[in-house]
């Protein structure tokens, strides 16, 4: 191959939509060249998502000329990149780390999608999946009707024809109640007068619409805890929107989110996010989509709710008076929490509950986002899961747990078990069996607990 794909950037490189060249298509395809070029040759993410294997068989086929590749099979390396951020923990060639190469691959992949959409404008599909309070507000009218609608296999095929949500793929129940209509039914506990945190819950447009038990789950354990909770104003992270290449509605969404509970931030309260794809789009994604220093403090805020508690067990205020057990938990770690570079903190927690035994199952569900949803990437969906999905069979334990939602619509999906979220573990050992515990009696704690 002659004249060699330099390795170093090119003055295509960027990463920040605030930069004229990010929307600048030659100044991108400069990039991809380059970036394939090097993951081509270096292959440590071979088995992470299909997007590599898909770019290094292209590349495999053109006798390894990266500029051989046409437009559809670099588009197909594009469409098949679903953000779960792996790839850039395990990269050498980072800006992370301060490499020269400054190969950060999923942002690549978003800058790609965003331009996209800058052109030729965002589609139907995305513009619904992408905003999911608009989803869960109409579905929470009559969420009867629209759980029954969900399940009836005519009006799923309509829905594959008009919005690409592929037939098959397990879609979550709206709740009966919402989160906030819960909330306004029962009042948050008082604040104790010298709280061992102030902390403002984030819990997500997920468990808002659909799944309402994080929630409350995440306040009862907080409170046991000695902590001040509030639920602040709130939207959707804006994630779905930035991972269909909305920008400008990601931008919106969180500029939303940082006006509301800012405030709070500036009175001491961290706030805590109960799905690892909101605290990561909040805590990397807010910087690198906003400008000024409102973002960045916002982000330096932003903790997952078992790290507000693991800082109290550190401090030997973290409460052990659980009444039941769960027994083993096969644990799943999502992809979006390794990314964050904080520790397994809500497996570490549940291991301390008296009885409990956990096997920890570390592979992607491939759900990411409303990528699995999509009828072209549902079946490659179930089949890149499927390390996950044995891993959480074969542990054969009496719960499941995964801190992320969807990753528990997936598994659900495999396996027929809808996993619990780890603050909902938490939550139920400290009942009694009985009065909404598990079914087991904790065993009294050892003289020395880890």
């Amino acid at each position: 191959m002659s004249n060699r794909i330099q390795s170093k950037p090119t003055d295509g490189l960027s990463y920040s939509p605030f930069e004229t060249k990010y929307w600048d298509h030659a100044g991108l395809d400069k990039e991809i060249e380059r970036v394939f070029d090097i993951c081509h040759g270096c292959r440590l993410c071979f088995n992470l998502c299909p997007s590599f294997p898909a770019l290094f068989e292209a590349v495999d086929r053109k006798d390894g000329d990266v500029r051989a590749l046409s437009d559809d099979e670099n588009q197909r390396v594009i469409d098949l990149c679903y953000g779960c951020k792996l790839c850039e923990v395990k990269c050498p060639y980072t800006p992370r780390d301060g490499h020269e190469f400054q190969l950060d691959f999923p942002r690549l992949m978003l800058r790609a999608k965003a331009v996209r959409a800058k052109e030729h404008g965002v589609g139907l599909r995305q513009k619904l999946l992408g905003n999911p309070d608009l989803l869960g507000k109409l579905g929470s009218k009559a969420p009867g009707l629209a759980n029954w609608g969900c399940h009836q296999k005519f009006q799923r095929v309509i829905m594959e024809k008009l919005a690409g949500i592929h037939r098959d793929k397990l879609l979550p129940d709206f709740a009966a109640e919402t989160f906030d209509k819960w909330l306004r039914n029962n009042p948050l506990p008082p604040a104790p007068a010298e709280p061992a945190a102030k902390v403002a819950l984030f819990p997500t447009c997920f468990v808002n619409y659909y799944n309402p038990g994080p929630g409350q789950a995440a306040i009862s354990v907080l409170a046991k805890n000695g902590c001040e909770v509030k639920c602040p104003k709130q939207n959707c992270c804006g994630m779905p929107a930035l991972d269909g290449g909305d920008i400008e509605f990601a931008q919106t969404q969180a500029k939303s989110n940082i006006a509301a509970m800012l405030p709070m931030v500036r009175q001491g309260y961290k706030i805590a996010v109960i799905n690892p794809t909101c605290s990561l789009m909040m805590r990397q994604e807010y910087p690198s989509i906003l400008e000024g220093d409102e973002a960045k403090e916002f982000a330096a805020a932003i903790v997952d709710p078992h790290q507000v508690l693991w800082q109290l067990k550190q401090a030997d205020r973290f409460s052990r008076d659980f009444q039941s057990s769960p027994g083993s938990i096969a644990y799943h770690v999502p992809c979006h929490l390794k990314a964050q570079a904080i520790g397994f903190r809500s497996r570490d927690l549940m291991r301390v509950i008296p009885g409990a035994s956990i096997a920890t199952i570390d592979a992607c569900t491939a759900h990411d986002g409303t990528w699995a949803m999509k009828k072209e990437f549902f079946a490659l969906s179930m089949q890149a899961g499927a390390k996950a999905f044995a891993g959480m069979r074969d542990a054969q334990a009496k719960v499941m747990a995964t801190d992320c939602p969807l990753a528990a619509v997936q598994i659900q999906q495999a396996t027929g078990t809808r996993p619990m979220h780890p603050i909902e573990v938490l939550a139920r050992a400290y009942r009694a069996p009985g009065a909404g515990g598990f079914p087991d009696r904790a065993e009294p704690p050892a003289q020395s607990t880890p």
